[in-house]
């Protein structure tokens, strides 16, 4: 048992508009490209309003080796987390008082968009006041499935010690990624689609005193994970690592894929719990994409309001893997979307192919 108490996100600081992203597609894959103006609509199609960068744009206008990239990243990540956490643990709409880096007991850190040893939590804490005794456990490769993955991880560490407080944090910089050289369909559609964002959530095992902290009438109690694996699906997504850093694989039949598996996989879980799929009300979905919370409604039969939010993080966020289901959950305990006794599934989808989902159930805080 573990309650989602806080969250806090960390936003990079250049914001661009949809229309300029996609002049920058344009002059950088017109040659590639004979029918560009027709590829472009994606980026009008995606229903993405604004996007979030680490860097102008004019850094991704220029080439950069592997190394510097990686060394941008190591230093907005961490930068970039700091800022999170300590929006997470002092935030006043979700929490009565600030809770003091000293009470954490373990720190999940999850990201797929640079590399770093020591992992980028080790460099949190020095920059932050954590105990020395704090558990450390960094987790590479989900991709966007990895900030439920995370926060499935942190529950799992509530059960074992329910007195526990436990922070998830995810960064994910995807813009620094990019690559001049690849000439691919899947590096255009990440153009129109990826983004930066960092997230950091708070977990509490059962034996915490939610009423002391929380200034919520009710939480999230998460009551139950599900890790689900598609065999021989390497190819869906993920990286390949060439001598200039990561290069995307994004295959053209994720939504399809979506409608096909999800649905049996996700009936399955909630039958553990004795849960029915129509009593959910709310899907705080990770918004992979327009084709992809299309993919969603089609398999699971929601209608479009249970994916408003995470339409809304998509529109002025774009995705930003593993950190953007964060963000819906954010909006959801920020504007109190959801009511006391309420069920919710947390979903996201990932390189694997795999998915995690989470069962939560708000419960009154007493």
């Amino acid at each position: 048992m573990g309650y989602i108490l806080s969250v806090g996100k960390g936003i990079p600081e250049h914001e661009y508009q949809q229309d300029v992203i996609m002049s920058f597609a344009r002059e950088k894959f017109k040659d590639t490209f004979k029918d560009i103006d027709r590829l472009l609509k994606a980026f009008k199609n995606g229903e993405i309003k604004k996007r979030q960068f680490v860097e102008t744009l004019s850094w991704y206008q220029e080439d950069h080796s592997f190394k510097e990239k990686n060394n941008t990243y190591i230093e907005h990540a961490v930068r970039l987390s700091v800022s999170a956490i300590k929006n997470c643990l002092t935030n006043q709409k979700l929490l009565k008082k600030e809770i003091q880096c000293e009470e954490i007991d373990a720190i999940f850190f999850v990201s797929s968009t640079g590399i770093s040893t020591p992992s980028i939590d080790a460099k949190i804490i020095n920059n932050l006041p954590f105990k020395e005794t704090i558990k450390r456990m960094p987790i590479w490769g989900l991709g966007c499935a990895g900030g439920a993955s995370g926060l499935s991880r942190a529950f799992d560490y509530c059960e074992a010690y329910p007195e526990a407080k436990v922070l998830v944090v995810c960064v994910e910089l995807c813009s620094l990624t990019f690559q001049h050289d690849d000439h691919s369909k899947s590096n255009f559609i990440g153009t129109s689609l990826f983004a930066d964002g960092t997230a950091c959530t708070l977990i509490a095992g059962k034996k915490v005193n939610l009423s002391a902290n929380s200034s919520k009438e009710s939480l999230p109690e998460i009551l139950a994970t599900r890790s689900v694996f598609m065999k021989s699906s390497e190819e869906v997504m993920g990286w390949d690592i060439k001598d200039n850093g990561f290069y995307v694989i994004f295959s053209r039949d994720i939504p399809s894929i979506i409608s096909k598996w999800l649905k049996p996989a996700v009936e399955e879980f909630l039958s553990t719990r004795e849960i029915e799929l129509h009593s959910i009300n709310h899907f705080l979905a990770h918004p992979g994409g327009k084709k992809v919370l299309d993919a969603y409604k089609d398999s699971l039969g929601f209608d479009e309001s249970a994916l408003t939010v995470s339409q809304k993080v998509l529109e002025n966020h774009g995705n930003m893997s593993a950190v953007t289901v964060m963000y819906v959950i954010a909006d959801y305990l920020e504007q109190d979307l959801a009511k006391t006794g309420e069920k919710g599934l947390i979903g996201a989808l990932g390189p694997g192919f795999c998915g995690e989902l989470l069962a939560v159930q708000w419960e009154a805080v007493t």
